[in-house]
């Protein structure tokens, strides 16, 4: 009998408190395992100390096993942080930000547990995308999630175009994230390379104290750039979001 990999939620950004954002349930869940696989030790701990201010945890922090996944993980390592999970121990995937698994190195491991027969369960939490898309006003019936796009400048405009025309022939609400310290030049780049009447939505900070979301056409937001009136989003987790019309 092998143990249930837990995919744990975290929160989208730095928070004092998990109460509006992560559910009671997971977070007894939570506190109740000893095994975890996440992308850095020290955050997860400090997600910990956060779960444990509701619920205690089973062991103290430093008998809990935390296991790092990130994308310096070689494939060949991933059965190793199945182990306890083969033994017959629960685990926790936990994400560095929102949910396991999406836009984050975890689905590898999770492909691999269902390989081995490890029963997966998946637990209620934030998910930037999702929540941008409800709140964008896009298309929500249909919707895909492209990852980063190239940062050469050129490379990305093609990029852009492509996902525009995508857009705007299926009706298809096309999602796409940035390094936070480019968001500025990501913005500028989607208002010279899309066409004025495609709509863009601009997500940021969702779910915490500075949540900013605002959805225009590219025509408005080329108004709003030329005034000087960059949205606040230099270094803050922001979702993009376009729909071409």
């Amino acid at each position: 009998m092998t143990g249930t990999l837990f995919l744990i939620p975290n929160t989208l950004g730095d928070t004092e408190s998990l109460s509006h954002v992560i559910p009671e349930h997971v977070q007894a869940t939570t506190a109740g395992l000893v095994n975890f696989v996440a992308e850095n030790a020290k955050t997860a701990r400090a997600f910990l100390k956060l779960v444990s201010a509701n619920y205690p945890l089973a062991k103290p922090m430093q008998e809990i096993r935390i296991s790092e996944l990130n994308v310096n993980t070689p494939p060949a390592a991933l059965k190793g942080l199945l182990e306890p999970l083969l033994a017959g121990e629960d685990a926790g995937l936990l994400s560095e930000a929102g949910v396991p698994a999406v836009a984050d190195p975890g689905a590898d491991l999770v492909r691999l547990a269902h390989q081995h027969g490890i029963p997966v369960r998946p637990l209620v939490g934030p998910s930037s995308l999702l929540l941008a898309v409800m709140a964008s006003g896009l298309n929500g019936q249909s919707f895909a999630f492209n990852g980063y796009l190239p940062t050469d400048a050129a490379l990305r405009s093609k990029r852009l175009k492509e996902l525009e025309i995508r857009s705007r022939h299926e009706k298809q609400t096309q999602l796409f994230i940035e390094t936070p310290y480019r968001n500025g030049p990501m913005l500028e780049a989607i208002t010279a390379s899309c066409h004025g009447t495609t709509l863009v939505c601009v997500a940021t900070d969702i779910s915490l104290p500075g949540e900013t979301i605002k959805t225009m056409t590219v025509a408005q937001w080329k108004g709003q750039l030329a005034a000087g009136k960059t949205p606040d989003f230099h270094k803050k987790p922001t979702v993009f979001l376009i729909l071409g019309q």
